[in-house]
């Protein structure tokens, strides 16, 4: 797939799909002096600059960029986030705040357990082709409530109620592997399925494993505490 493919990209803009980009694990550069306003081209760039702003927001010296009226109704006319991130949809877990980011940043996808299902990976295939972004952030997070019911279904064999169930099937073939390990199993599971959702990006992605390939894109896998506001890389 090319992105010269004019047709297919005046296919996806007239319906309006929504998207995320996409990358290669790689080193962070120094954080820029304004992180906020200097050009984005790079997965290592994209991720020096989300540690940056984690710093930022550790140190309690956020600096909530681009979040005025006036970078608003700029953004109104279009979007180039640097990054993406395929997060848990945790109310304690905003990328945007997190990483210190505003409008027009972060091109921000949430489900519970970050499991990357076809509506999730066409978003960021999207994204790719459109936005160009640099790099993907898979985010897990310390005690993920998905992932603690999946636990809790495996090792009572009970059912979780309603469509939770659903989160629950999709997560029991990588949760499941790991329960014998030693130490945590929560944290174990969680680490488990960080690198299960960076494997399906490009395992299922012909588009994605092309641009990972010419070194355009990276896939980071990433945890964030709860406790301390940290986010760490995953490897």
């Amino acid at each position: 797939m090319s992105r010269s493919d004019l047709s297919r990209r005046s296919l996806l803009l007239t319906g309006g799909a929504a998207a995320i980009g996409a990358g290669l694990l790689g080193g962070a550069a120094p954080a820029s002096a304004h992180p906020a306003d200097d050009p984005v081209t790079t997965p290592a760039q994209a991720l020096a600059r989300l540690l940056a702003g984690n710093r930022r927001f550790l140190a309690g010296h956020a600096r909530h960029p681009h979040q005025s009226l006036r970078d608003l109704h700029e953004l109104a006319a279009g979007q180039h986030p640097f990054a993406i991130t395929v997060g848990c949809a945790d109310s304690r877990v905003s990328p945007e705040v997190l990483f210190d980011q505003g409008l027009g940043d972060v091109f921000d996808n949430r489900v519970a357990g970050n499991i990357v299902d076809d509506l999730l990976l066409g978003s960021i295939e999207f994204a790719v082709e459109e936005f160009g972004s640099p790099l993907i952030v898979i985010l897990g997070h310390e005690r993920c409530g998905a992932i603690n019911a999946t636990i809790d279904a495996i090792r009572t064999g009970g059912q979780a109620p309603g469509h939770i169930g659903v989160i629950v099937d999709a997560l029991r073939p990588i949760v499941e592997p790991v329960l014998t390990q030693p130490g945590d199993a929560t944290e174990n599971a969680v680490r488990a399925n960080i690198h299960a959702q960076a494997t399906e990006l490009l395992s299922r992605s012909e588009l994605i494993a092309e641009h990972v390939a010419a070194g355009e894109l990276r896939i980071v896998g990433a945890r964030y505490d709860l406790d301390d506001g940290r986010v760490s890389l995953v490897g």
